[in-house]
């Protein structure tokens, strides 16, 4: 490999993100427990936020435009104002959780700073997304941050002619099969995957992937073994 990038997700990846997403989702299953059982606000809830997806994009704002819009649904618009008022908490509640690195992210980080140029390349909002590391204290380790609008071959098509960078010179790291491994290879890159222990459902794939640019990796810090 003759590398000139390596790119690092964000959530999951550098640092804690799924989980927060499935407690508030919890809560607002709570919220809404008198109008229909826990499975069919989830499913309820999930369909409008994937309905969503290419108005509102990626990230929490949009999850809490999506939240009440499904809540308004569900209650066939009857929902009182104040309950709207408590959706709109779970969303800001969200948007302030505290940062939570990953194990050996920046350990990581170090052992290859200056060895290569490192950057950021994520989905979400980016104001949030900007928060979140400079919240981590992380910023400083990388040359550029990239907020995506999605990850598809043509996104990283852009960023690498952004980057003036070759495919066969990038290499992606990510807990999302669909979004952080699949376009990479599919435009000539390589990726790894390093599994995170829950992933949200629109990112899970049902086919296994075999490709010689294509590793798995248990932990972050195993990356060092391939790239030093």
């Amino acid at each position: 490999m003759n590398l000139k990038v390596i790119a690092f997700d964000a959530d999951d990846t550098l640092f804690v993100n799924e989980p927060y997403f499935q407690e508030t989702e919890q809560k607002f299953c709570a919220l809404m427990s008198s109008y229909l059982s826990h499975h069919s606000l989830s499913q309820e809830l999930f369909k409008t936020e994937i309905g969503n997806l290419d108005l509102y994009g990626y990230g929490i704002k949009g999850y809490t435009l999506s939240m009440i819009e499904a809540a308004m649904k569900i209650s066939n618009n009857t929902l009182s104002i104040e309950v709207i008022g408590e959706i709109i908490e779970l969303g800001k509640a969200l948007l302030q959780r505290p940062i939570e690195l990953l194990d050996g992210v920046e350990e990581t980080l170090k052992a290859l700073q200056g060895k290569y140029k490192l950057i950021v390349a994520t989905k979400g909002d980016l104001k949030d997304q900007q928060r979140k590391l400079h919240d981590s204290g992380l910023g400083p380790y990388f040359h550029h941050i990239e907020v995506m609008a999605d990850k598809q071959e043509v996104n990283y098509e852009k960023l690498l002619k952004r980057l003036e960078i070759e495919s066969k010179e990038f290499f992606m790291i990510g807990n999302s099969l669909k979004s952080d491994v699949l376009p990479v290879l599919g435009i000539g890159g390589y990726a790894v995957h390093i599994p995170f222990h829950t992933t949200w459902e629109h990112e899970i794939i049902s086919h296994k992937v075999n490709h010689p640019n294509f590793r798995t990796l248990d932990k972050i810090s195993d990356v060092l073994e391939i790239l030093l």
